[in-house]
């Protein structure tokens, strides 16, 4: 059994449940799946459980192992949870930031370690931000330097939480591009959360849409994204139509009453 299936998950905070006996389609290795839906539905909640940052119950296999079983350091061999900011106030430099993440996980020889990461930095564009600080970067530039941290890792599964709110246009599309290339070479199942359903639409492999804590929608985009969808989901008023160069977008016309 490859990829990661979640059965009957129930997750949350203390005093707070926010999901409840959640059930997904097979998440495939090699393929970038979009998790969309409105604030407080649940995405980053999920992305945790799975990561072991919140409380779970019910089954989260990857590749025939239980998550929930496994031991934080087994887990963490496994599975990288890229959250939408690094922590503040750490003062170390890129480059070494990207080495430690590496050891975490075993590492090789120094040479070759060293050689991947400033490679590693150099195919998201930041190689010139090797030697500056964690704490004096842009979130843009801290955004693509976490990236690097989970990428150097090679998880098995990887959870992105937001990776692209920071970026402008051009930096979008370059890590998007690094994400789903590097999750076909690497053979990596990749869960990311995204905002932008126009993004999800045009570059999700599979799509999932979350209401209240359950899942709404799965499958393509342009059978997950459709007007009647994103009326129930997010109470607005919507179509899809193809522009000039007939790729599929999502135009808002309004709210719902």
């Amino acid at each position: 059994m490859t990829g990661l299936v979640i059965k009957d998950l129930s997750a949350g905070y203390r005093r707070h449940s926010v999901i409840d006996a959640l059930t997904l389609p097979r998440l495939q290795p090699g393929e970038v799946t979009m998790l969309l839906g409105p604030n407080g539905c649940g995405k980053s909640t999920l992305l945790r459980a799975v990561a072991g940052l919140n409380n779970a119950r019910g089954e989260a296999w990857l590749n025939a192992k239980n998550l929930l079983s496994l031991s934080c350091a087994d887990r963490a061999k496994e599975v990288v949870y890229l959250p939408q900011t690094l922590p503040s106030g750490v003062h170390l430099q890129v480059l070494e930031s990207v080495l430690a993440a590496r050891r975490a996980s075993g590492g090789r020889s120094m040479k070759e370690d060293r050689a991947q990461a400033l490679s590693l930095l150099a195919s998201l564009d930041i190689a010139g931000l090797a030697m500056c600080y964690l704490d004096a970067l842009s979130g843009g530039q801290a955004q693509r330097v976490g990236l690097a941290q989970a990428l150097i890792r090679s998880p098995s599964l990887l959870l992105l939480d937001e990776p692209l709110s920071a970026l402008d246009l051009k930096y979008q599309l370059q890590v998007m591009d690094i994400i789903q290339r590097e999750t076909r070479a690497r053979r990596m199942v990749t869960l990311m959360v995204v905002h932008d359903i126009n993004l999800a639409l045009r570059h999700g492999g599979q799509v999932l849409m979350m209401k209240d804590g359950r899942l709404a929608a799965s499958g393509s985009p342009q059978a997950v994204i459709t007007p009647e969808n994103l009326a129930r989901v997010y109470g607005v008023r919507a179509r899809v139509e193809r522009c000039s160069q007939g790729q599929p977008q999502v135009i808002v016309d309004g709210m719902l009453a």
